[in-house]
């Protein structure tokens, strides 16, 4: 039997009885432990990933599970330190030359892939003109102003930019551009290259193995680069649909971190109060994650600013951030996060407002009907977790009260993904990170350019000549006060046409034990390599 199957039988409040009465490791079934991670005397980091990603190559899927699993596996050229400041990582340094156009990069020697194959500049080169421009979504525009990428020798990769691009720096890391291996990639199909299965980075863990609907195990790579690294032996990540088992799981020790969508909020201040753990916020200042309800904007009536405005409107997003996310997080203000270089307090969207709404709706031409709707829509839910679950039931009975009907559809994490992308939608959640700057992070979301089949582009069809200008404008402009120009206007604009109905600036908490230290030491905490970690 499946585990959340025997789980969901069982209430909260029995399993956590279970759990201080010291039944649950008995209660167990076989199949939720890894026999692996069981050895004795190795250190096995053993922690959860909800939901289960498609694949563990970051770059091919962008979605926030691949990102925090694969990134074991791949690296970067650089990290970022909490302030973003760059920090070497596949990289040893780096020099930016006096015309604002050339990076060159000196990158660490004695670097081996997985398989035993040697990591080289050519590797750099192949991914920065090959493989990140075919497949992936947010770096397009970024890479397409590469005018060349050479591999002055094994170790050095010299790029040269078309024109001046004041964030390319923070383009570096193993979630934004983490290098795949030219020698299996190169010339095949690559979204299904055998290797996404089977995946050889130059991490410091390498793949072990992954049962579907269990866990995924990573095993320490004993050539890493870097001599004495990892200390862990193995990272295991369980797979539990169940929140109540997987907060169970947390408070027995079964497994020593939960972060991302693992914990369900409402349970963060009962772990604020255990002593044997710990909780933190930080780690997620390069993502800044921003979340929103994803309009189709080619779909009647949502081709209508108005009715977009009027859905804005029924939404409480205090409501939203209190009852639902318990006080985790903010609300958002904006479409670039107030925690993001360029965003603009004077821009606010419009006030909640129930009767204002419904006139927005009167306006547009959209009556109540006889059974008191105005029109019916396709909801696809985020499955991400039962937090997601009730933010789509309330984003239900909210649209209700101004007589829009939403028919619920339930999918799985590569569907959801899959629909998105393929535009097969009316409404969804997502949320989507903004990279540290609103050039990288933000404009893929709204710019025509960037009006493509493939998930966290702009799915959503939205299309503004003005807005394209602003944004091209700020890509382009070296000083400071130019771009916060330029993005103000963007902001302005967006608010007014509303293509998408941002929600909360979200804050994902990460509950460690207190044996496992160095776990968040930069801008992208759970998201680094993990070579540091350690578990006491």
């Amino acid at each position: 039997m499946a585990v959340d199957q025997t789980y969901r039988r069982l209430s909260r409040r029995s399993l956590i009885k279970l759990t201080a009465a010291g039944g649950l490791a008995s209660a167990l079934p076989s199949t939720f432990l890894c026999p692996e991670a069981l050895a004795q005397g190795r250190k096995v980091l053993n922690t959860m990933i909800t939901p289960e990603p498609p694949i563990a190559v970051p770059g091919i899927n962008n979605q926030g599970p691949t990102l925090i699993v694969g990134s074991k596996l791949f690296e970067g050229l650089l990290s970022y330190s909490p302030r973003l400041g760059a920090r070497p990582a596949l990289a040893k340094s780096w020099e930016v030359g006096s015309d604002d156009l050339t990076y060159t990069f000196n990158l660490q020697t004695g670097v081996t892939w997985h398989d035993g194959k040697p990591f080289s500049a050519d590797d750099v080169v192949f991914n920065l003109t090959k493989l990140h421009p075919e497949v992936n979504p947010r770096l397009r525009a970024t890479l397409a102003n590469i005018e060349s990428a050479v591999a002055k020798d094994p170790a050095t990769v010299v790029i040269k930019l078309k024109t001046p691009f004041e964030p390319f720096i923070l383009n570096f890391d193993a979630t934004t551009l983490p290098m795949l291996p030219k020698h299996l990639y190169e010339g095949t199909d690559v979204r299904n290259n055998p290797a996404n299965q089977n995946p050889v980075g130059t991490g410091p863990f390498r793949f072990g193995e992954w049962q579907r609907g269990n866990f995924i195990r990573f095993v320490k790579f004993d050539k890493y680069w870097q001599p004495g690294k990892p200390t862990l032996d193995e990272i295991v990540y369980r797979i539990i649909p169940d929140s109540n088992l997987r907060g169970v799981a947390l408070q027995s020790g079964q497994v020593q971190m939960a972060a991302f969508n693992d914990i369900e909020a409402f349970d963060v201040p009962r772990f604020r109060g255990l002593p044997n753990l710990e909780v933190a916020i930080n780690g997620w200042e390069l993502f800044a994650p921003l979340s929103w309800i994803d309009i189709n904007n080619r779909v009647k009536p949502l081709d209508n600013p108005k009715v977009r405005r009027a859905l804005s409107m029924a939404i409480d997003r205090n409501f939203i951030l209190n009852r639902l996310w318990f006080g985790v997080g903010k609300v958002a203000t904006s479409p670039i996060c107030s925690s993001t270089k360029f965003h603009d307090a004077s821009v606010r969207l419009p006030a909640f407002s129930v009767a204002e709404a419904n006139k927005l709706l009167d306006e547009a031409g959209l009556p109540r009907k006889a059974d008191g709707t105005r029109f019916e829509l396709r909801f696809m839910t985020l499955p991400y977790g039962e937090i997601w679950n009730r933010l789509g039931e309330y984003i239900r009975q909210a649209f209700g009260q101004i007589g829009v009907k939403l028919n619920a559809e339930a999918v799985d994490a590569a569907t959801w993904a899959r629909r998105v992308g393929e535009w097969d939608y009316d409404l969804t959640v997502n949320f989507v990170y903004q990279w540290g700057d609103p050039t990288i992070g933000v404009e893929r979301t709204y710019v025509s350019s960037n009006i493509q089949k493939i998930t966290f582009t702009n799915t959503m069809g939205y299309s503004n000549p003005k807005v394209d200008a602003a944004f091209l404008k700020a890509r382009q402009s070296a000083k400071a006060e130019d771009r916060q120009a330029a993005f103000s206007e963007v902001q302005k604009i967006l608010v007014d046409e509303m293509p998408v109905i941002w929600l909360l600036e979200l804050a994902f908490p990460t509950i460690t034990d207190k044996r496992l230290k160095n776990v968040i030491t930069s801008a992208t905490g759970i998201h680094d390599n993990f070579a540091g970690v350690t578990l006491g």
